[in-house]
């Protein structure tokens, strides 16, 4: 066995000793489903005042240079 294998070897075990194996038999102790569609359902999504900006910008934009509307569209 030369060095090459053997730092294979360890790097496999380290790898091996740090990752949970995947299957079947390790799955989440409960269902995460209804929690996530209770939490979609606690609070509505609200828009943030910066995306009402951007809007804004771009239809003074749009008002201020009508030649930008193509350019505007372009990059939608």
């Amino acid at each position: 066995m030369n060095a090459h294998e053997q730092e294979e070897d360890r790097i496999r075990q380290v790898l091996q000793q740090s990752l949970r194996p995947v299957g079947a038999e390790h799955e989440p102790n409960r269902d995460l489903w209804p929690a996530m569609l209770r939490r979609l359902d606690a609070k509505p999504a609200s828009t943030p005042w910066f995306d009402w900006a951007l809007l804004a910008g771009l239809v003074a934009v749009a008002a201020l240079f009508p030649s930008a509307i193509p350019v505007l569209l372009y990059y939608l």
